[in-house]
């Protein structure tokens, strides 16, 4: 039964990836040896064309997977059933994920590799631009400071894990000096690479670094700004390049396990308490595996300036989009399958069991396999979101300097975990996300009618996703005033986000309503 399922799903993604995806090409009229800007405006640091589209991949995949995939799908099967969370992941992901990745990657492409943010002045008003930015920035900033402490909290728990995790940073900074500054073919780059790589679980295990939270965090927003400042191919490009052959080997290990031992679901396709709580949470909970206003930052942010070729926007975007969606998928039905051990206080641990269960010969490993990989993908994503956060600061302040640029969203993320409030915030964080989610389609949407196309296939996505989130936001502000916590910084960003939002909304949509 569960093969079946995947096998299902892996269909449709391949259906999608083909029709629908050559369906959005014609939409956004992609043109052949149309220019991009990653040659267009070449400056050695953050506009650089990639070597290759598959390192280009990696960086990509890398940045826009994360946790998300995987935290989410797990939290969704466990309080609606598993049914739900695979309709929403596979149709979210075609219909709704991949417009929204390929859509921000597009528009930015045709506007010099400007963040989806500052694409809303020109496409709705100077206000939205305003509106987003703001919303953009501390979103991006909360996820800086809530991802160091997480990781904070992993090493300082297992100093084991450290070296296996971090050791890909020298390993990427090693292949992007052997690929870029000595030319050496991206194939010896790459086995150079995996080799050190390889080698660290060992290291790991001989040598711990055994240090404080404290310290940790010092030492990753450290990081973080180091990795914002140096140029995108001798850190970025490498490094996820590199950590993106660690998911594959993940999603390569739950797709022979899925499709080849046989499985029966031990969770039922639909929890017998099911309530209406499924609208909205369940599109919130899962987030990336279906959409994720991140990934609009990802593509507008750092892709679209380092994409050597318009032909391969829809295989890097909308192809890793869908290529997310199959492992939230995997996961969905590798913990649906575990006999015991469902636990949604630990959705890690619950992911280790599930990986096992469902590939007995990696039993043995998958703990610590799945720990290896959820810090490495979050430290992708704390130092692209620094990145991002450097450009989005330029944009709101015309602050040029990078490093002052950079020095200020650490700070700001440092202040946040010194106050105490990041596990507080993040509790809104995930509607605030899809919220992004929501405000880059409306921005798609706006390009798509001002260039006379079929502006629909982003507004429909982009109506619904207001439509989940504001819910959402609305239910967890009740839901804190009702239990009588004092959760003060939530509440008003959650307010803030509604605010912010309903007046962009309303603001974007005018235009629509003027036509008809």
């Amino acid at each position: 039964m569960s093969a079946l399922v995947v096998l299902a799903g892996l269909l449709f993604f391949i259906a999608g990836y083909m029709v629908y995806g050559r369906f959005m090409e014609r939409v956004f009229f992609i043109k052949r040896d149309e220019p991009v800007p990653s040659r267009a405006k070449y400056d050695g640091k953050d506009y650089v064309p990639a070597k290759n589209w598959f390192i280009l991949f990696g960086h990509h995949f890398s940045s826009i997977a994360g946790a998300g995939p995987i935290v989410g799908p797990i939290l969704a099967v466990l309080y609606w059933g598993w049914l739900p969370a695979v309709i929403w992941i596979v149709l979210g992901a075609i219909f709704m994920g991949g417009v929204h990745d390929f859509g921000s990657l597009i528009v930015s492409v045709r506007n010099g590799g400007s963040t989806v943010a500052d694409n809303a002045s020109r496409y709705i008003s100077k206000f939205s631009r305003l509106a987003f930015l703001i919303f953009v920035w501390f979103a991006l900033v909360l996820v800086v400071a809530v991802f160091a402490h997480y990781a904070a909290r992993s090493y300082e728990a297992d100093p084991h894990i450290v070296i296996p995790s971090a050791g890909i940073i020298p390993a990427a900074l090693v292949t992007g000096l052997l690929m870029y500054k000595f030319r050496v073919s991206m194939t010896v780059g790459t086995l150079i690479g995996l080799i050190l790589v390889a080698i660290t679980p060992f290291l790991g295990s001989a040598f711990p670094v055994d240090l404080s939270y404290d310290v940790w965090v010092a030492v990753l927003l450290g990081y973080s700004f180091l990795a914002a400042v140096l140029p995108v191919q001798y850190l970025l490009q490498p490094r996820d390049y590199l950590s993106s052959f660690l998911l594959f080997a993940g999603l390569g290990v739950l797709l022979l396990g899925t499709l080849f031992v046989p499985h029966g679901f031990h969770l039922p396709p639909v929890k017998a308490k099911f309530d209406l709580s499924i609208f909205p949470f369940l599109f919130v909970t899962i987030a990336c595996g279906a959409i994720s206003g991140f990934h609009s930052l990802i593509n507008s942010g750092t892709t679209a300036r380092q994409l050597p070729d318009i032909k391969y926007a829809r295989r890097i975007s909308y192809g890793a989009m869908l290529l997310e969606g199959l492992l939230a998928l995997l996961v969905v039905v590798s913990v649906s399958v575990l006999p015991s051990g469902h636990d949604a206080s630990n959705p890690i641990g619950t992911f280790a069991k599930g990986v096992g269960n469902a590939a007995p010969f990696a039993r043995q490993w998958a703990p610590f396999f799945a720990v290896l990989v959820l810090n490495t993908f979050i430290l992708t994503t704390l130092d692209t979101a620094t990145r991002i956060a450097r450009y989005i600061t330029f944009e709101l302040t015309g602050l040029k300097n990078r490093y002052i640029s950079t020095l200020i969203v650490v700070a700001t993320a440092w202040l946040i975990l010194s106050s105490g409030q990041a596990d507080n915030l993040w509790t809104v964080f995930g509607s605030a996300n899809q919220l992004m989610a929501a405000l880059a389609l409306l921005v798609i949407a706006s390009w798509l009618y001002k260039i006379g196309s079929k502006y629909i296939i982003a507004l429909i996505p982009a109506i619904f996703m207001l439509a989940v989130t504001i819910t959402a936001l609305v239910l967890q502000i009740k839901s804190l005033i009702e239990k009588q916590i004092i959760n003060i910084p939530a509440v008003v960003f959650a307010l803030i986000m509604i605010l912010l939002a309903v007046a962009m909304a309303t603001d974007s949509l005018k235009q629509f309503w003027r036509k008809h």
